[in-house]
């Protein structure tokens, strides 16, 4: 359908799947869903309900992803039924299945090829903003949604107000997109861009890579907000048709879109952020909480799991050693990036510092699979997106977030460390993915 009113870019992909000539914040929509997606810690709901429901024919089932990595591997029987259960349905239905160690969701969507730019993209897990990394919609839904989603190829929606934020210059070298997202955090708080659509557009966001975007994208769920739309450009799509994705549709915001707000960013001024112990946006730079002791390090998750951010994690450990009485534990979020990895050599060199490699998944993140549970007073410092009270299995643990550059910096010093300040730190990402 043909826009003829100045459009935010949710807008306009609301506007083109509910088959209207246009729509404005705060109207009710039934959309067609381009994909959709449902992880393990959902699954039994959406089951429960096809079962409660009656339903024999799903016709939307085979554009539909079922993904084991919440309780990967399962760490009890009734997470192994569970899975079970899952590949059962996937089978009868025709779903894409994603098993034990392919990946977490978030990654493995994309990798899949199963989204594009302009594409709207439902999922059971707030973090399906992510997917606004290639100027698709995405956002997340309950489990039980998925059942309409799989029988219909539709859902409803309150069409968001959006808010555009204009990020200029270019972050410096030691500094990445995860330090931006803290950042907002600490400007807007925790929910402080509640069910808004956020515009992520400026040069600093044209320089990131495909990693970097998809990190800015992802944490925009801690914002609260409903999705988060980057502008599509070579990069995105070199990125989506080396993984085998439907031609994009790209969207861009019209010259006179109504927007909630605009804000004004300058990249350049921004150094190295963590966010400080059971809150995502007590936000602090770096360098005023060094010499902080930690006893964890862990990188990985859907936010920062990625190659770039192993590669940062190796530029700093290659050759050395993480401080004596540090644990660290390196998640990949795909199977596709454990590979590229180790064919970088990154694996052998984290490994050779010290570090444990386990395999991709979100059970560490979500404190599931009891990979990393650490003791009464001890400090983690993490690159995941949440950090807290309890998060890992302890409630008498602290939890620091941080990105990987900044998590291995401390990891090899022992304590919350600017990673610009160690040798590796301030490596830049000069190539595409």
């Amino acid at each position: 359908m043909k826009q003829t009113h100045a459009a935010t870019m949710a807008e306009k992909i609301l506007a083109r799947h509910a088959g209207l000539d246009h729509v404005n914040a705060g109207d009710i929509v039934v959309a067609k869903v381009d994909f959709a997606m449902v992880h393990d810690a959902r699954a039994p709901n959406a089951i429960r309900m096809v079962d409660k429901m009656g339903l024999t024919r799903l016709p939307f089932a085979g554009k539909t992803a079922w993904v084991l990595d919440h309780f990967s591997p399962p760490p009890t029987l009734e997470a192994a039924q569970g899975h079970t259960a899952m590949r059962q349905f996937a089978e009868q239905h025709g779903s894409v299945l994603y098993d034990i160690g392919d990946g977490i969701c978030h990654q493995v969507m994309p990798e899949g090829g199963h989204l594009t730019c302009g594409d709207l993209i439902v999922g059971t897990d707030t973090h399906s903003v992510t997917y606004g990394a290639f100027n698709a919609l995405g956002t997340g839904i309950e489990g039980t949604d998925v059942t309409a989603v799989m029988s219909t190829g539709k859902i409803w929606f309150r069409v968001p107000e959006s808010v555009r934020v204009n990020i200029q210059g270019r972050l410096q070298p030691g500094v990445w997109a995860k330090d931006l997202t803290l950042y907002m955090l600490g400007r807007f708080g925790a929910e402080g861009l509640n069910y808004r659509a956020i515009e992520y557009v400026g040069s600093a966001v044209s320089a990131m890579e495909i990693d970097d975007r998809m990190t800015l994208a992802n944490h925009a769920a801690e914002l609260g907000a409903k999705a988060a739309i980057l502008e599509a450009d070579q990069k995105t799509f070199d990125w989506l048709a080396r993984h085998g994705a439907k031609p994009p549709q790209a969207v861009t915001a019209d010259e006179g879109a109504v927007y909630a707000d605009r804000f004004e960013i300058d990249a350049s001024q921004l150094a190295p952020q963590v966010a400080r112990k059971h809150s995502v946006d007590d936000i602090v730079a770096a360098s005023e909480v060094v010499g902080q002791k930690i006893n964890f390090a862990l990188i990985g998750t859907c936010t920062n799991g990625r190659l770039d951010d192993i590669r940062q994690a190796a530029a700093i450990l290659k050759g050395r050693h993480v401080a004596k009485g540090v644990r660290m534990i390196i998640t990949p979020a795909s199977r596709q990036i454990y590979l590229a990895a180790a064919r970088e050599g990154l694996i052998e060199a984290l490994t050779e510092a010290g570090a444990s490699v386990e395999a991709a998944g979100c059970g560490t993140c979500v404190g599931i699979t009891n990979h990393l549970i650490p003791g009464d007073r001890e400090v983690v410092i993490s690159s995941a997106n949440r950090n807290f009270q309890g998060r890992l299995g302890n409630h008498e643990a602290d939890i620091w977030l941080g990105s990987a550059a900044t998590v291995a910096a401390s990891a090899l010093t022992g304590r919350i460390t600017d990673p610009r300040t160690v040798p590796g730190g301030q490596w830049e990402a000069s190539h595409v993915q």
